[in-house]
């Protein structure tokens, strides 16, 4: 519940007034929603959920849904990446570990990873950060193709025209 007086909470004795062009918060209440429509398609049984589409700086930061084993992706990332898996469990080829419901995942810059979801997982749902580019390459890491921020948005707008949202849409998730 908004406070009418920040002076009025003592907890909040003052407060500065943000700055006239700062931009306004980012509050996804569901951020797993029934409506199947928010879910952008990536590939077939792949979708993501825009949470913040970052074009200033770069980044965006979504969910990642998957309901298909195998492997998804051969990628890598010039910058860090950091995952926080919500449902399901995913892996690497190149490592030994297993991504859980509740584990954290930080991928460090440069690194090249196959991710996999196992035979047994119905659905995969992760939270990601991506800084940067994602690009995508084949196993002897030739390049495939790319995404990043402003490809995001590019199918964030086409898909949200077409299930009738509209482009715009998207437009509350770009900072």
């Amino acid at each position: 519940m908004p406070i009418e007086s920040p002076d009025a909470d003592p907890r909040m004795p003052y407060q500065l007034p943000n700055p006239p062009d700062a931009l306004a918060e980012i509050v996804v209440a569901k951020a797993i929603p029934e409506d199947e429509r928010l879910w952008v398609p990536q590939a077939e049984n792949v979708w993501f959920r825009p949470l913040c589409l970052n074009r200033s700086q770069g980044y965006w930061m979504n969910l990642l849904k998957v309901r298909k084993a195998g492997v998804l992706s051969r990628h890598r990332h010039p910058n860090a990446v950091h995952g926080f898996v919500l449902k399901g469990r995913w892996y690497y080829l190149e490592h030994d570990w297993v991504a859980e419901e509740g584990s954290y995942v930080f991928e460090p810059p440069g690194e090249t990873h196959t991710l996999v979801v196992p035979d047994d997982v119905e659905e995969m749902i992760t939270y990601f950060q991506v800084n940067g580019i994602m690009y995508y390459v084949d196993p002897w890491g030739k390049p495939l193709g790319y995404e990043d921020v402003f490809t995001k948005i590019e199918m964030c707008r086409k898909h949200f025209t077409a299930v009738g949202l509209g482009a715009d849409f998207v437009d509350q998730f770009i900072r």
